[in-house]
């Protein structure tokens, strides 16, 4: 099913905004009880009803607790990405392209576009309804790219590793990567944050569920029980997922942590490396003053890239982990010009 709705300042737009609504059989049923119904934003460029148009298409993935609708944003003083973009097409700055953005958000926050079966079967949800559906219904060219920032440029890099087939570029901004180095501290932290609920992630769950109140330590605690539920899933689980490390003490369990590693780009390249050195453009960029030392996870994976032989762009800035949609508009113009006139 279709439908379109006007946004409420439509002329800020050169090109079309279209929110369209899937019935995802392969969400339905899914173990946190999430809707299976999802919008889907498209943004199609000036031109894009002319006859014959075709145009290369970006998929945009937000990260934790981010949802698809904040790229679409209009207010004069914080416009999302997608009307930005517009401005840069319609100024001749970059080559046109459809922009999708897929709602892949849960009750924990995210899904890391994977498959999990605590969260859902989001990796197929992509690859198998979203890429199909809009394939038939847009004007498309069959080149598609794939960014997204912190777990959305994990997300980018996951879906670009395992399915070479239907990404031909790839960019991660703040990516999650060198999981030793962005989560081990971090779930030392959510352990201070689980104090006031005895030490239990069950109670903590039920409390954010009533008030989605992040205060303190919260993101620290949604963000260990978030991935763990995406990267060590569990059905036997009371939570429905493993945790990484012991409650009591914040040391490694060796047999869940390695489940975590197998996700962690900077191995999964090895596995994938053939995947990766077929894409057009591989972009990876962190701001050198990341609070989860991703520039640092990231220069590892560089240097791995490296050896394994990978073509990539590898750029650092002086940002923080935040406030990073600005970056997009010369990523957005890469993935455009990488995939135009591409084959198809």
């Amino acid at each position: 099913m279709r439908r379109e709705v006007g946004l409420a300042d439509p002329l800020s737009y050169s090109g079309r905004v279209e929110l369209h609504t899937i019935e995802s059989s392969i969400l339905e049923g899914n173990a946190l009880g999430d809707p299976s119904t999802r919008e889907l934003g498209v943004y199609l460029p000036p031109g894009w009803d002319a006859e014959g148009a075709r145009f290369p298409t970006i998929y945009l993935l937000p990260g934790l607790t981010g949802h698809s609708t904040k790229y679409l944003s209009t207010h004069p003083w914080k416009q999302g990405i997608v009307p930005r973009f517009d401005q840069a097409v319609r100024a001749d700055e970059t080559r046109p392209a459809i922009l999708v953005m897929p709602d892949c958000f849960t009750s924990l926050g995210g899904s890391q576009y994977v498959n999990s079966s605590a969260v859902g079967r989001y990796e197929d949800y992509v690859v198998r309804e979203i890429i199909p559906y809009v394939d038939e219904h847009l004007p498309v060219s069959g080149q598609r790219g794939v960014v997204g920032t912190s777990s959305g440029g994990f997300g980018a890099l996951h879906l670009s590793m395992h399915h070479p087939d239907l990404f031909s570029a790839c960019a991660s901004v703040s990516g999650d990567c060198c999981f030793e180095y962005c989560f081990e501290g971090e779930m030392l932290v959510a352990l201070r944050g689980l104090v006031p609920f005895d030490g239990d992630p069950a109670k903590f769950l039920e409390a954010f569920h009533e008030t989605h109140a992040l205060t303190g330590n919260g993101h620290a605690v949604l963000n260990v029980l978030a991935m763990s539920a995406c990267y060590s899933p569990n059905p036997d689980s009371p939570l429905g997922f493993d945790l990484p490390m012991d409650l009591e003490t914040g040391e490694l369990k060796p047999e869940v942590w390695k489940r975590w590693l197998e996700f962690d780009p900077l191995r999964a390249c090895e596995v994938h490396a053939e995947a990766l050195k077929s894409l057009k453009l591989l972009y990876v960029e962190a701001g050198l003053a990341d609070q989860f030392n991703l520039q640092w996870g990231l220069r590892r994976l560089v240097r791995r890239l490296q050896t394994l032989g990978v073509p990539h762009e590898h750029v650092e800035h002086e940002g923080s982990h935040g406030g990073l949609d600005h970056r997009y508009g010369p990523i957005l113009a890469k993935l455009a010009e990488a995939l135009d006139g591409a084959e198809s």
